[in-house]
């Protein structure tokens, strides 16, 4: 476990996946990760590479060729090398191995870094091909943050704020986990979100066509917050479990199939392309 800190925030960080396992605000006295209830979602702050979601019969198409994939892909159950790691920084890497190549047929490092800048966690999702051809693959965030923030609380006092002013339009999703081709709009009242027990009841918000790079959670009850900013990811997921007390702000390059689309790597949605020898980053933010 790595112990990242500065005067504003403390943050744990588990090799495992290289998931963020706290993030404790100071000033506050506030914890604001998840603490991954196993009977409810044994989770934190998983890192999605190198898919997104899922898969139709759980099968990764590449070049011809049917390889087995997991939703959210193989690194939030990976152990990971801490490469690098200072006071408020720390370099984490998945190299490819023989085990990778059975399951994903490219030569990679996949990184994550994290790095504390006042009152943020910044985190970077970093890829190197090592490979002589092209990379395709997805990455994502998943960080579930702890609804209320503090006792005494209800959930839907809650609500998430989101940048601008938008007409916030969900892709729905089959029972499977696949895009079924539909959408449907959200209400959210000016530019906000209430929270509610239900709102999730048929699976995750995903939102596709946001102009916001910014959302956070409020409360009509105070003035703390926690906001993610997520400038260089197309996709938003929003999303809970039933009877967790917490919401997931999921910023995604890449998402699940859709319904009937059993598609080739290179051809899937948002799919992302690393040509070989070139490096990829991409950062959001988490502000409390």
């Amino acid at each position: 476990m790595a112990v990242l800190e500065n005067e504003f925030l403390k943050a744990e960080i588990s090799n495992k996946g290289a998931q963020l396992t706290s993030i404790y605000n100071k000033a506050t006295q506030t914890e604001h990760l998840w603490h991954a209830d196993p009977k409810i979602w044994a989770w934190h702050a998983p890192n999605l590479f190198p898919v997104v979601g899922a898969l139709i019969n759980d099968e990764l198409l590449v070049d011809g060729n049917i390889y087995p994939m997991q939703r959210h892909g193989f690194a939030r159950q990976s152990e990971f090398i801490l490469l690098e790691i200072d006071e408020v920084h720390a370099i984490y890497s998945l190299p490819n191995s023989e085990k990778t190549l059975h399951i994903y047929p490219y030569k990679f490092d996949f990184q994550v870094l994290y790095t504390l800048i006042e009152n943020a966690v910044r985190v970077t999702y970093k890829l190197i091909n090592h490979d002589k051809k092209n990379i395709y693959f997805s990455a994502g965030g998943h960080p579930a943050f702890n609804v209320p923030f503090n006792a005494g609380e209800n959930y839907e006092d809650y609500y998430l704020e989101f940048e601008i002013e938008e007409k916030l339009v969900t892709h729905l999703l089959s029972p499977e986990g696949f895009f079924t081709g539909e959408t449907q709009g959200v209400p959210a009242p000016g530019n906000k979100l209430y929270l509610t027990k239900h709102l999730f009841d048929n699976d995750a918000l995903v939102f596709k066509n946001l102009v916001s790079r910014e959302v956070c959670i409020k409360s009509d009850k105070h003035e703390q917050s926690v906001s993610v900013e997520f400038p260089h990811f197309n996709y938003l997921g929003i999303w809970a479990k039933g009877g967790g007390n917490f919401i997931c702000i999921e910023p995604w390059l890449g998402c699940a199939d859709t319904v009937g689309k059993h598609v080739d790597i290179s051809e899937k949605e948002d799919i992302q392309k690393l040509k070989p020898g070139h490096v990829f980053e991409a950062a959001f933010f988490i502000s409390v």
